[in-house]
C-alpha cells in the first residue's frame, strides 16, 4: 500500500519531534556546562534494522556517524527489553572516546519497533591529560577509558560492569554520572514517544510509514544528485602536524543519481591524534552532499543509500587501532568536509560556500578537580549571494558557546576579552565572516590542551574570493611578554597566566 503525501509529511515531523524532545531532555537535565550550555550532544531515532529514521538538527559529525554505533550494538549484543547499551569505542561504532553513545531498543509488547540513541561529549573520560585530548597521544589508551558495545542499564539501574570503571577513570565522576543520567532519561522519553506512535498507528501501518519515509529520502536525494552534471571532480587540502602538511585528497564522481567519494591518495595514518575513523569520514560525506544539494531533504537513512565511499584502510581518515583519534573527530572531520565541498563546488558552484574556519579550536582546561571543554566559533565562508556569518560554529559542529557567566561560575578562570576579530574574513564580492578573540586569565593551576587547525594554511576563497586569516594562539605568562604557542599543544599554567585564542575567518566568495 502507498502512503499519501499528507500522511508522510505528518509522520516525518512526528518522528523528528521525537529526536528534538530527546535533545531537549538531555540538555535540560545534564550537569555539565558542556552539554547544558553548549549543547554538545545529539539524538536520533532508528528503525528495527538500525537504519536512521529521523534526527534532530544537532551536530553533523555526531549524527552522520551514529548509525555506526547502533550497528555495532546490533552486532555485538544479545537484545534484551529494558536494557540500554553504551559504546564509545571508535573502532566499533564510535568517533572519539569523549563521545559516549547510549542506545536503547524500543518494544511494543514483544515486538521490536525501532531504536533511539543519543550521543554526548563527556568533558573528561580519563587519559593522560584533563579533557582526554592530550596533544602528545599516539595510541588510544592514552586518551581515556574505552567502552566497547556493552549493556549499561537494566530496568533503569546502571550496571556496575559499565558505570564503575567509567567513573573510576574520569577526574569528574559526579559530573559524569549526572550527564549519564541525562542520557538515560532522554532515551526513555524517546522510547515512550516512538512506542506511542507505533501503538497509535498499529504495527502494520507504522512499518509502512517508516519504509515510505526512508524511500522518500532516497528518492529526494537521487533527484537532487541527478540535477547535478555527471562527471568527476577532484580537490585537495591539508592537515597541519608538527611543521608538516598532510594532504587529504578526494575524487567525487557523479553518475546519474549516484555519487561516489574516493579518498585514494590521502596520507597514511600517523603517530598522533588527528587520525579519524571511517564513521567520521562517512558523516562528512553525508553533510557535504546535503550542503551541495538540498538541505530540506528529510535526514534519514534513505538519503545515504545513493552515496558510496572509498577510503583506504590505514589512512588518516580510516585509521586502524590502536591509533589515537581524539582530534580526528573534531579537527580532521572539518578538513574532510572542506575537501568534499571543494570538489562539489565544481558541480554546484551556485550552492557551495567558500571555506569556513575549518577548525573547532578546541580548548581543554582542567586538573584533578575540574574539566572544562569548549570549541570556539569562527568565520563562515562567503556564500553565493550572501556574506559569511561571523563568530559562528560551522562545518561538522553545531554547538553554542559557554556564556561568560556560566563559565566563571563553574571554573577557576576569568574571561578578560571576548570580541569579533575584525578584518579576519577574506575579501570578496561576498566576504567571509570574522573569527573571534577570546582571552582568559587563570585563577588556579591547571593543564591546558589546545587542538586547532588553520594556523598555517588559511581557509580558501572561491570564485576569486580571498582566503580568510589563519588562527593564532598566544600564552602570556604572569609578568612576561606574550608568546605564540602551537595550535596543538598541552602545557601547564599557573594563576595570573593568560591564554588568547584568535580564531580563523572564513574565505571570501567572488572577486572583491
Amino acid at each position: 500500500m502507498t502512503v499519501d503525501p499528507i500522511t508522510l509529511e505528518v509522520a516525518r515531523n512526528e518522528f523528528a519531534s521525537v529526536a528534538d524532545e530527546m535533545g531537549a531532555v538531555l540538555r535540560r537535565t545534564a550537569y555539565s556546562p558542556n552539554i547544558k550550555e553548549r549543547s554538545d550532544c545529539s539524538a536520533a531515532a532508528f528503525v528495527e534494522n538500525g537504519e536512521m529514521l529521523a534526527q534532530a538538527e544537532h551536530i553533523p559529525v555526531h549524527l552522520g556517524s551514529m548509525p555506526a554505533s547502533v550497528a555495532a550494538v546490533l552486532e555485538h549484543i544479545d537484545l534484551e527489553p529494558g536494557v540500554q547499551y553504551a559504546v564509545n569505542d571508535p573502532y566499533h561504532g564510535g568517533t572519539h572516546l569523549n563521545d559516549l553513545t547510549l542506545v536503547r531498543p524500543v518494544h511494543l509488547g514483544d515486538d521490536l519497533v525501532g531504536w533511539v540513541a543519543n550521543r554526548a561529549h563527556h568533558a573528561d573520560v580519563g587519559g593522560e591529560a584533563p579533557g582526554s585530548m592530550p596533544a602528545h597521544a599516539t595510541t588510544i589508551d592514552q586518551e581515556g577509558h574505552l567502552v566497547a558495545p556493552m549493556a549499561a542499564v537494566r530496568n533503569g539501574e546502571w550496571l556496575k560492569s559499565f558505570v564503575e570503571p567509567f567513573l573510576a577513570a574520569t577526574r569528574t565522576p559526579t559530573e559524569r554520572l549526572g550527564d549519564l543520567s541525562a542520557q538515560l532519561g532522554a532515551n526513555e522519553v524517546g522510547a515512550r514517544r516512538l512506542a506511542g506512535l507505533a501503538d497509535r498507528e498499529g504495527l502494520d501501518a507504522y512499518s509502512r510509514v517508516t519504509e515510505a519515509l526512508l524511500a522518500y529520502g532516497e528518492r529526494r536525494t537521487v533527484a537532487a544528485i541527478t540535477a547535478l552534471p555527471d562527471g568527476t571532480s577532484q580537490f585537495e587540502d591539508v592537515m597541519e602536524w608538527k611543521g608538516c602538511l598532510l594532504p587529504i585528497r578526494v575524487t567525487v564522481t557523479i553518475d546519474g543519481g549516484a555519487l561516489l567519494a574516493d579518498f585514494t591518495g590521502t596520507t597514511d595514518q600517523i603517530e598522533g591524534n588527528i587520525n579519524a575513523v571511517e564513521a567520521v569520514t562517512r558523516s562528512c560525506l553525508y553533510y557535504a552532499v546535503r550542503v551541495a544539494t538540498d538541505p530540506t531533504i528529510p535526514a534519514n537513512g534513505g538519503c545515504y543509500r545513493p552515496l558510496s565511499l572509498t577510503v583506504p584502510s590505514g589512512s588518516l581518515i580510516n585509521a586502524r587501532p590502536p591509533a589515537a583519534v581524539a582530534a580526528g573527530n573534531v579537527e580532521t572531520s572539518q578538513r574532510i568536509a572542506d575537501v568534499l565541498l571543494g570538489a562539489l563546488a565544481q558541480a554546484a558552484p551556485d550552492r557551495v560556500p567558500a571555506a569556513s574556519q575549518g577548525t573547532m579550536n578546541n580548548v581543554l582546561i582542567g586538573s584533578e578537580e575540574f574539566a572544562y571543554y569548549e570549541t570556539l566559533a569562527g568565520g563562515q565562508g562567503g556564500r553565493p549571494g550572501k556574506p559569511g556569518q561571523s563568530g559562528i560554529h560551522t562545518g561538522m559542529t553545531n554547538t553554542k558557546n559557554t556564556p561568560i557567566e556560566a563559565l566563571e561560575t563553574h571554573y577557576p578562570f576569568r574571561v578578560v576579552r571576548y570580541e569579533l576579530r575584525r578584518g579576519s574574513g577574506g575579501a570578496g564580492r561576498y566576504p567571509g565572516g570574522e573569527g573571534i578573540e577570546r582571552e582568559i586569565e587563570f585563577l588556579a593551576p591547571a593543564t591546558v590542551s589546545l587542538m586547532g587547525e588553520r594556523r598555517v594554511v588559511p581557509p580558501w576563497g572561491l570564485a576569486g574570493g580571498a582566503p580568510g586569516e589563519c588562527g593564532e594562539d598566544w600564552l602570556t605568562r604572569a609578568g612576561a611578554v606574550p608568546e605564540r604557542v602551537p595550535g596543538k599543544a598541552t602545557f601547564d599554567v599557573v594563576p595570573g597566566d593568560r591564554l588568547l585564542v584568535r580564531t580563523p575567518g572564513g574565505g571570501g566568495w567572488g572577486a572583491p
